[in-house]
């Protein structure tokens, strides 16, 4: 019996045994395998890079994060999260962001934001004050170039806005510039669970548009041009940050004014209503 056991083990160590060496062999034949094609594509790669550049350093340079705008010209796509743009506007166009932009402004000074359209210049004085967080995020993204070139894809007169800030994709539906905004001043629910605030709206403002939920703002906005505006002062959470002058309702009323009655958002302008530049002036 022990000599019958001592072949059971015998046996069970040799399938042991060979299983491990086989084990080792199929190991060592996918790393020569898996190397190989690994090094034969590297080959093959500079090769392919010699024969486009000419270069016999085979040197690669990385290619830029870039996207095209809305005027056609390069947009750089960068994350730049952590740095402020030129406050001249000089800076290359960045319409997305890994974060929100950080503190560019300040707050006890005093900005005015020109919108440059093709239907006349529009002057809004900015409530830095009242509004930091929403009027640094604003100011940002127009020093930036985020607005230029963007157009205004909603009008609604049975509210009396006019709608902007989506150079993605020229509709409410934009995904914006990859964050959200922190709300001025914290909203708070009623008894159906509904954000209620303050803003209370009158002709000539400047407001982010926003979805329901708390903190939901990003970029877009929507400029009041009408006294049925007010019909949004039952939510009140649509945050106010700026306001222009006779001059700038009369362009703005005139947009409006353009309205036709299509898609599920009210209606758009008969004719293409264009943001060529925002600029920031601060005193």
């Amino acid at each position: 019996m022990n000599t019958k056991r001592d072949r059971q083990r015998a046996n069970r160590a040799a399938s042991v045994a060979a299983a491990e060496a086989a084990y080792t062999r199929n190991r060592t034949r996918n790393r020569i395998l898996t190397y190989g094609g690994i090094a034969a594509a590297l080959i093959l790669a500079l090769v392919v890079v010699n024969i486009l550049t000419g270069d016999d350093s085979a040197t690669v340079t990385p290619p830029t994060a870039t996207t095209v705008g809305p005027s056609g010209d390069p947009v750089d796509t960068s994350d730049s999260s952590s740095e402020c743009p030129a406050v001249d506007g000089s800076s290359a166009r960045r319409i997305d962001f890994a974060a929100a932009q950080p503190t560019c402004i300040d707050p006890t000074a005093n900005y005015t934001a020109i919108f440059d359209t093709t239907e006349g210049e529009i002057r809004v004085d900015l409530d830095a004050a009242a509004t930091p967080g929403t009027v640094n995020n604003f100011v940002t993204l127009a020093r930036w170039g985020y607005y230029d070139g963007t157009t205004i894809f909603r009008t609604d007169p049975s509210i009396d806005i006019i709608q902007g800030g989506s150079p993605h994709t020229e509709s409410a539906s934009d995904p914006g510039p990859g964050y959200q905004i922190v709300d001025e001043p914290t909203f708070q629910a009623d008894d159906s669970g509904q954000l209620v605030g303050p803003y209370r709206y009158v002709p000539g403002q400047l407001v982010m548009a926003r979805a329901r939920g708390a903190n939901s703002a990003s970029a877009q906005f929507f400029f009041t041009t009408g006294a049925n505006a007010a019909g949004l002062d039952g939510q009140g959470i649509y945050v106010v940050f700026g306001e222009t002058d006779d001059t700038g309702l009369g362009v703005l009323q005139g947009i409006i004014g353009l309205h036709e009655a299509t898609g599920s958002l009210g209606g758009a302008p008969s004719r293409t209503v264009t943001i060529n530049t925002v600029t920031i002036e601060e005193s």
